[in-house]
């Protein structure tokens, strides 16, 4: 079932590049931005990951954390965080469970790949509200940052 705007987010815990263990609730009293993307090492998400690493400054003056969730694993992720400096954490999905809670996984993708994470926007409020999502159906496009970033001032304002 999709999550919708005004709902709780689901919670989860999964593991991060560095094999740490991430939980939304360790978030609570910040919002949080949830990315899910493809791939690691792809065209389009690099480009997206990087926008979101070199734009990371705006976010944290909203007091706004950034997760970014695939269903690469956390021995792949850290290689990629490495490559690309990222400076927010990248999340291991990769039994999809997180993906599945959000309704984000493509049935098939590029090369007959089952059950890659699309790519998707959740902005989660302070007390674990969904106040923004964007889910993509084309891997290749990319989310409105500036929507995202007018629904984080809404709420920052409220």
């Amino acid at each position: 079932m999709p999550v919708e705007i005004g709902e709780k987010a689901p919670e989860f815990t999964l593991f991060d590049s560095q094999k740490n263990e991430v939980s939304l609730s360790d978030f609570r009293g910040r919002n949080v931005i949830l990315l899910f993307y493809p791939l690691a090492f792809t065209e389009v998400c690099t480009e997206e990951l990087c926008g979101m690493r070199d734009a990371l400054h705006y976010y944290n003056d909203f007091d706004t954390d950034v997760l970014a969730i695939s269903v690469d694993t956390a021995f792949s992720l850290e290689k990629y965080r490495q490559e690309q400096s990222y400076n927010f954490p990248l999340l291991s999905d990769y039994n999809k469970e997180v993906s599945t809670d959000y309704d984000v996984l493509y049935e098939v993708f590029a090369l007959g790949m089952r059950g890659v994470s699309k790519r998707a926007v959740f902005l989660i409020d302070r007390e674990g509200i969904t106040r923004h999502k964007e889910v993509l159906e084309n891997a290749m496009e990319l989310p409105d940052f500036n929507k995202l970033q007018t629904e984080l001032k809404i709420i920052n304002s409220i």
